[in-house]
């Protein structure tokens, strides 16, 4: 027997967030192996580790894949037609979502000269999220609740709000990585682009420290833009939830804003620690920055 929405969409959304505040304090002990913080080539553990660019394609697709088909299909809605008469606002929303995880999932690894290896945990973790993920928010935007609350944009400006929130967090997204795939593309054309120097690191991925737009105060501008993007999609798609309770806050908030919230809970700590390590690499790493959202963290 299918499960109804609001039962189905609780138990996603109570595991998300209780999952993410579980794992947030630890996260800052324990770093997940990709990335700068991937395995050495003689660390035990490497013989589980994958390739970089491959790994993170075949991860991220589960998001929008789950997405389309629980959108399309509603197989977590009880006496849902097959096909969704689906409005322009909603619709809208829709492509968002398709349009920032087909830059994540091809477009932006696909650009990407080269990529450290990822451990298979890694690998593991990023597909259970971003399966429930996208099934929790491909359900949400299917839902009658959505197709409510953006029916009416044009008597909520919020809509519109939360659209262009969403458009700069993505443009700046963008616009960050970018800087980081010239630094990898540079140090290819120069040779530069493996660790042959250091016996220890043969093999590693060349780092150097990122320069440009909000680089100048912040560490990680690209996960602050996610976090903006999100934020945006959130306003645009979702009530804000009430914070009169926690009990309150539970039973109301929808899935825009658990994905918000499970975003920032799970990546804080890894720009946190990467911010650790540009300052321990870098002697000459600018003190002034701050690790992922400007002036404050």
């Amino acid at each position: 027997m299918l499960l109804t929405y609001d039962i189905s969409a609780s138990d996603i959304k109570i595991g998300f967030v209780v999952m993410s505040a579980a794992a947030c304090p630890l996260l800052f002990f324990v770093t997940a192996p990709f990335g700068r913080f991937s395995l050495s080539k003689d660390h035990v553990l490497n013989s589980l580790s994958v390739d970089g660019i491959r790994s993170w394609i075949f991860m991220e697709l589960f998001a929008p894949v789950t997405f389309v088909y629980a959108f399309m299909q509603a197989p977590l809605l009880d006496n849902v037609p097959p096909v969704p008469p689906v409005s322009v606002p909603q619709g809208l929303l829709v492509g968002l979502f398709l349009t920032h995880y087909i830059n994540r999932a091809l477009v932006s690894p696909l650009r990407t000269p080269s990529r450290s290896r990822s451990h298979l945990s890694v690998v593991l973790s990023a597909i259970c999220f971003n399966f429930f993920n996208g099934l929790m928010m491909g359900t949400y935007l299917r839902s009658l609740t959505a197709l409510a609350y953006t029916v009416v944009v044009f008597q909520r400006p919020l809509y519109w709000v939360g659209v262009f929130i969403w458009l700069a967090g993505f443009i700046g997204n963008i616009l960050h990585d970018e800087i980081l795939l010239n630094i990898r593309r540079n140090a290819k054309a120069k040779g530069k682009a493996k660790r042959e120097d250091d016996p220890a690191k043969k093999g590693a991925e060349y780092y150097a420290v990122p320069h440009g737009y909000l680089y100048k105060y912040i560490s990680y501008p690209n996960y602050f833009c996610e976090w903006v993007e999100w934020t945006g999609f959130a306003i645009a798609a979702a009530p804000f939830p009430p914070l009169t309770s926690p009990t309150a806050f539970m039973q109301h908030i929808h899935a825009p804003w658990v994905f918000l919230l499970a975003e920032i809970l799970l990546m804080l700590p890894r720009a946190y620690k990467g911010h650790q390590w540009y300052l321990d690499k870098f002697a000459d790493y600018p003190k002034e920055r701050k690790a992922v959202v400007p002036f404050l963290i």
